[in-house]
């Protein structure tokens, strides 16, 4: 059982990283989010991007060419955003 709650966790950081992918949040932007909004210790989100990273390789190269200053969101979107987004993680995990 403790693995399957392991997995469930870590596919809800991930679903996460992918949301602060789309609002063009760097690393250290989704980590300082993730941590402050969703309670998930950096390292985590630190490990599963790296593990995004490492199978999307080309894809993380082409978001870090394509990623501007001028799209960052003020920390009041950031806090909306992630809170909606934990919202809705929770919704799909209890059709699961």
């Amino acid at each position: 059982m403790e693995g399957d709650s392991s997995a469930s966790y870590i596919h809800m950081v991930q679903h996460l990283i992918e949301k602060c992918l789309i609002f063009h949040m760097s690393k250290e932007e989704c980590m300082e989010a993730l941590s402050k909004h969703a309670k998930i210790e950096p390292v985590i989100t630190s490990t599963v991007w790296n593990e995004l990273e490492k199978e999307n390789k080309g894809f993380f190269e082409a978001y870090a060419e394509s990623k501007s200053k001028d799209e960052r969101m003020t920390e009041e979107e950031t806090s909306t955003m992630i809170k909606k987004m934990i919202t809705e993680s929770s919704k799909e995990d209890s059709k699961d």
